[in-house]
């Protein structure tokens, strides 16, 4: 059998010291692969004016499936005064390039799982019945709508007449917008489209009925915005009645949802949210089972075949220039660990969870956010495990 070949991006920051030792564990498990350099990410805005350079998106549309690190945001004045003098003053703005890679592929389902490992000390507590400390399990599949939403780049500041007269049609901006100056004014839309809603509420939908769940929960705001989220709860209720009959549609508002995860995380399997929602919800519930270090993603195009997985934490630059890299690499490799389920290579990413799960069981290495230290370079003088030890922890148990 022919090695697959992944497109390994690993962007700025810590993505290239996790995604390495990710790729290490990958070779340990059994996994073949050929891997080829995808450029993205800050150092290409700088020197290029383009953090996604499509040199990089041909490599996706041959090879189909990505491993994905992290990447730097900047703001938009900062981004323009880092470009190289030569690219100044040219009108180059900076855009996402996960956001624009998402968009061009249009990636729209994403996944982000929320699985508790027993012994991990980060797990969420609670008080219980006579007081006694509970330590319930978590376990939610969150569908985030990729592609649209808040997220979806379509914003203003000073509309142009055409945008201004649009704005200018609604009753709702004319009572209470007009008054605002247009060089004041900054706007940005929140579209959905029923093809792309419908399609992120199915792919819920078949994960439920995939792990045999009864629900699943819109997480959206329904009596506020009414057309946007109104049209996800819709599109759900009348996809449960015509073809899940099985499964029903609980309707919890993205406020509400904030108190009901830290009260009662276990009653939530599967939840399916907007944009911008999606990413809320996320990472509220990755808080609930150890933070960012443990929080994954696959996002990817069931027409065309593409798919990216990656972890959920930012590049965190301030870590990157340490001497030994302390960052928890769980995140990236179990990210690794849902790309192989995508590809069918199901025996080699249950040995790796498991390895993880013993690892975290074990509790003999653990990465400074295990311990609940202040990341510096002095945590590993304090017992913390670096990135490499983390990994070779995992290579170990396998």
């Amino acid at each position: 059998m022919s090695k697959r070949t992944i497109v390994a991006m690993p962007g700025d920051g810590i993505g290239k010291a996790v995604l390495e030792e990710c790729i290490r564990v990958l070779d340990a498990a059994g996994f073949k692969a050929n891997y080829v350099q995808g450029d993205i990410g800050w150092e290409f805005w700088c020197k290029e004016g383009n953090p996604l350079p499509d040199r990089t998106l041909k490599l996706l549309e041959e090879h189909k499936i990505g491993l994905f690190g992290a990447i730097t945001s900047k703001p938009k004045d900062k981004a323009a005064a880092e470009l190289v003098p030569e690219l100044q003053g040219k009108g180059i703005q900076y855009y996402s390039p996960i956001v624009g890679m998402r968009q061009f592929f249009d990636l729209d389902i994403c996944m982000r799982p929320c699985r508790t490992f027993k012994g991990n000390p980060l797990n969420f507590v609670r008080r219980g019945k006579d007081n006694k400390i509970e330590e319930p399990e978590v376990d939610v599949m969150i569908f985030r709508q990729n592609t649209e939403g808040l997220y979806g780049g379509v914003e203003w500041t000073n509309p142009s007449d055409k945008v201004y007269d649009a704005l200018m049609s609604h009753p709702k901006f004319v009572d209470n917008f007009s008054w605002c100056p247009r060089p004041e004014l900054a706007v940005s839309t929140r579209i959905f489209t029923k093809k792309y809603v419908t399609r992120i509420v199915r792919a819920a939908f078949e994960y439920a009925k995939k792990r045999g769940f009864e629900k699943i929960t819109v997480c959206e705001k329904p009596n506020v915005i009414r057309e946007t989220s109104g049209m996800m709860l819709k599109v759900a209720q009348e996809m449960s009645k015509a073809e899940y009959p099985n499964i029903w549609v609980e309707d919890v508002n993205i406020d509400a949802m904030m108190m009901w995860l830290t009260k009662n995380p276990e009653n939530y399997n599967v939840i399916v949210a907007g944009n911008m929602f999606g990413d809320i919800v996320s990472d509220a519930f990755a808080g609930l089972i150890g933070g960012l270090g443990f929080a994954t993603s696959a996002q990817f195009n069931p027409e065309n075949g593409i798919a990216v997985f990656e972890p959920t934490h930012g590049s965190a630059p301030k870590y990157a220039n340490y001497d030994v890299s302390i960052v928890n690499p769980i995140a990236m490799i179990l990210s690794a660990v849902m790309m192989l389920e995508h590809i069918g290579e199901n025996e080699i990413a249950e040995r790796i969870r498991k390895a993880t799960a013993e690892v975290v069981a074990e509790g003999k290495v653990r990465a400074y956010d295990m311990m609940k230290l202040k990341g510096s370079p002095e945590v590993i003088n304090n017992g913390a495990a670096s990135t490499k030890q983390m990994a070779d922890a995992i290579i170990a148990k396998l």
